[in-house]
């Protein structure tokens, strides 16, 4: 069994929720065993009977939850956590939840959880939880880009206080949030029976899983027009961007042609995701990545059912869509010019981008490329 442990990052705008959900979450006790980490002193928002004893920058919770507040780097208090729990200071703890403040991009947190090395060898992003309050979502999303970038980087949505509103109101945020991010899971927090094994336990950032989950991780963009407030006044300027390819793409080039685009547009692209159909791999290749950042690819087991495609899916801010498929258009056009008229080449091994069936590093390839 694995030592890594889950860290959850839950964040949302002003007032959507988050505390609610977390002390929801720990009045469980299978959610026993879980240190919170809230990213700014004095945003802490628990109430008083939660907390039982405070000591220094960490206190218990009801139920054998640790609280602690980041005055510093995110990395240093995970890291300060880890090596109390080891001189046997604190209770052991099992997951971390990291609750952002209302106006938190998220980004940084993921930055810091994936790059930095201490952290990656103990702990793994599990998945990004986001907030969402019914009565006030669509205007929120109209007016505050960080809420934008919060639903566009969420593995699942949660609604909130959608028993104040009507159903006519809860169909169109919910169309809202699909057309902006239609790979996160959407829940309804209006009932009180929400367990942590319904808010979490399929949840899963990096498609850690077998093939079979992949058609819900990548998601669909909506097939129908949404005539919502959000989308007449974000049209421009958000938007999702999903194609498909049907034949096998070279591995090499198209981790050029992203490290390109990223370079070029990373402040622009807040999502990428895609399962990939790569020459030479025996199966799907994962690609997740957040702005300039990529993830190393995954190799799942197998292909879900249905053809053998390549899908991608950008979640962009004013960026064209034709800047996107056009350049990927013509550097895969290019590739494959160049693959065909290399002389004595086969089809699986041009580049050298696979051995065994797996995509590897070569000298002129991205470092994120290595499998």
């Amino acid at each position: 069994m694995s030592n890594v442990l889950p860290i959850y990052v839950l964040t949302g705008f002003l007032g959507s929720g988050k505390t609610t959900l977390l002390r929801r979450l720990l009045g469980h006790p299978e959610f026993a065993d879980t240190a919170v980490i809230i990213n700014e002193f004095g945003q802490i928002g628990l109430d008083h009977e939660l907390l039982e004893t405070a000591q220094e920058d960490v206190m218990l919770l009801h139920g054998g939850c640790l609280c602690c507040s980041v005055r510093e780097d995110l990395a240093s208090t995970i890291r300060r956590l880890v090596e109390r729990r080891a001189a046997g200071d604190m209770p052991p703890f099992r997951r971390i939840v990291i609750e952002t403040t209302g106006l938190a991009d998220p980004v940084p947190v993921l930055t810091t959880l994936s790059m930095d090395p201490r952290v990656r060898q103990q702990f793994q992003l599990q998945g990004i939880l986001v907030t969402v309050d019914a009565q006030h979502a669509i205007e929120t999303l109209v007016h505050h880009p960080e809420s934008v970038r919060q639903v566009a980087l969420a593995d699942r949505l949660v609604i909130t206080k959608a028993e104040l509103v009507s159903e006519e109101r809860l169909a169109a945020v919910r169309q809202s949030l699909a057309t902006l991010n239609g790979s996160a899971v959407l829940q309804v927090a209006a009932h009180s029976d929400l367990t942590p094994a319904m808010l979490l336990g399929d949840i899963d950032h990096s498609l850690q899983q077998s093939g079979s989950n992949s058609d819900r991780w990548l998601g669909r963009l909506p097939t129908e027009a949404n005539e919502s407030v959000f989308e007449l006044a974000h049209a421009s300027r958000y938007h999702a961007i999903a194609w498909s390819v049907d034949h096998p793409l070279d591995w090499q080039s198209f981790g050029i042609w992203l490290t390109m685009l990223l370079h070029a547009h990373g402040d622009k692209v807040l999502r990428v995701k895609a399962i990939l159909n790569v020459i030479g791999a025996a199966g799907p290749v994962a690609i997740h990545g957040v702005q300039h950042m990529v993830h190393p690819p995954q190799h799942l087991e197998r292909w879900p059912e249905g053809e053998r495609i390549s899908r991608l899916v950008f979640i962009v801010s004013d960026l064209a869509e034709a800047t996107i498929r056009t350049s990927f258009d013509v550097f895969m056009r290019l590739s494959q010019v160049a693959h065909e008229s290399a002389p004595g080449a086969s089809r699986s091994g041009a580049t050298g981008g696979i051995i065994a069936g797996r995509p590897v590093r070569r000298r002129m390839a991205p470092a994120w490329m290595k499998g």
